[in-house]
């Protein structure tokens, strides 16, 4: 495929916002969507809507049908060794979430601790800080290098006896980039520690196999995978969700209700409470595909390959603009940035008028904005179905913002 047939499958991106043609940036928050997932969406909706698992008519069964069906698929894309560690969620920080209290509940007490990196998403602290204040346990900080690679040497250092699991980002959603994964969880499990991976970025960038890197959790969002909103995925290795109580409560996830006792469900329904997004979690399977394409396709990464060598090769060379994460070997096409003497929320409202979509502010990632010493930066992430065109028109638009500012 040709990145302009890709472009085909994705109407959006032909459309102009204020005269101009789009130029889509800002996909590390939210990317955007294909026809076979909107398609998909459609149908389920239109002519497959039922609740799932409950009912013995002809459409329950076809909506179960696309449902457990988009479960196999998930194992498949991701090579988990069962369908039943495959849990669905309306998106990664449910599935952090999960994690968070169950394990928690079964395995963390007072004194004990955990242990996640400068670079994370809210997503990944928060739930962690929650759990310690419910048990008096400690959280530590693996910090990063001053090009944004993670000091993963001192690592070792920062494990103790008390150390119950570690929390690491795939891919930072600012830095843009890869963590060493694998390296990491191999050291924490020399020490006997379980790793959870937050793969919002990483599995777009990235075949992720679980089984290799064997990580305990991997979590990522539908929605940055080309599929429905309010969907994402939990994959955790069987003996820790055996062992993990339910997170929720209610219909579906139960064997057996009385007042005298319940027993809950076996993976991975236990986890699965209530009705789930059962219209937009089959959607996974179109956006896997269509994801898994892009990625194998030599001439899409060439392309992808280009447009970071040469947004990364222009960001270096001016004085102006400061870059974040600029450890080229791991970096993929996601750029964070300051431009001295200007605003970020300025430059972003500037370059909107000229159609290009960024994002600006902390990114859900404020103690890393501390450590880097901003209060906000401007983010341009890129896709395989964006253009070195697109590329080359956000910089010249960008000198353009600048010099208006500066």
């Amino acid at each position: 495929m040709s990145v302009s047939e890709i472009r085909k499958q994705f109407p959006i991106l032909s459309r102009t916002v204020y005269g101009k043609p789009l130029v889509y940036l800002d996909n590390a928050a939210t990317a955007q969507r294909p026809l076979a997932v909107t398609d998909l969406a459609g149908k389920l909706a239109l002519e497959e809507n039922a609740n799932i698992h409950r009912a013995v008519h002809h459409l329950a069964a076809r909506a179960t049908e696309a449902y457990e069906g988009a479960r196999d698929a998930v194992k498949e894309f991701l090579n988990a060794a069962s369908r039943e560690e495959i849990v669905f969620t309306s998106g990664a920080t449910a599935a952090i979430n999960l994690v968070a209290f169950s394990f928690g509940e079964a395995f963390v007490g007072e004194g004990d601790e955990i242990i996640v990196s400068t670079a994370e998403h809210h997503s990944n602290i928060v739930p962690w800080q929650m759990l310690c204040q419910r048990k008096k346990a400690v959280l530590k900080v693996l910090d990063i290098r001053e090009n944004g690679a993670l000091m993963v040497e001192t690592l070792e250092k920062l494990i103790s006896r008390r150390t119950k699991i570690v929390c690491i980002s795939h891919i930072s959603n600012v830095l843009g980039l890869i963590n060493p994964v694998k390296e990491i969880v191999a050291k924490c499990h020399a020490a006997g520690v379980p790793v959870l991976v937050d793969g919002a970025q990483g599995i777009v960038h990235c075949p992720v196999d679980v089984q290799a890197l064997d990580c305990d959790f991997y979590v990522f969002s539908g929605h940055k995978l080309y599929a429905a909103t309010g969907t994402g995925v939990l994959y955790g290795k069987k003996k820790w969700l055996d062992a993990m109580p339910p997170y929720m409560g209610g219909g579906e996830m139960i064997a057996s209700v009385s007042f005298s006792g319940t027993t809950y469900a076996p993976l991975p329904e236990k986890f699965e409470a209530g009705t789930q997004h059962f219209n937009g979690i089959p959607t996974l399977v179109p956006a896997m595909e269509v994801a898994r394409a892009m990625r194998e396709d030599p001439d899409v990464q060439k392309e992808q390959e280009t447009i970071l060598e040469y947004v990364y090769s222009k960001f270096m060379a001016d004085e102006r603009i400061l870059l974040y994460g600029t450890d080229r070997q791991a970096k993929i096409p996601l750029f964070s940035f300051a431009v001295k003497g200007a605003h970020h929320e300025d430059l972003a409202l500037i370059l909107d008028k000229m159609g290009i979509a960024l994002r600006s502010g902390q990114m859900c990632a404020e103690p890393l904005m501390d450590r880097l010493g901003v209060t906000g930066l401007l983010r341009a992430s890129f896709a395989p179905y964006n253009t070195l065109e697109e590329a080359e028109y956000f910089i010249k638009s960008l000198d353009k913002a600048i010099n208006m500012l500066v």
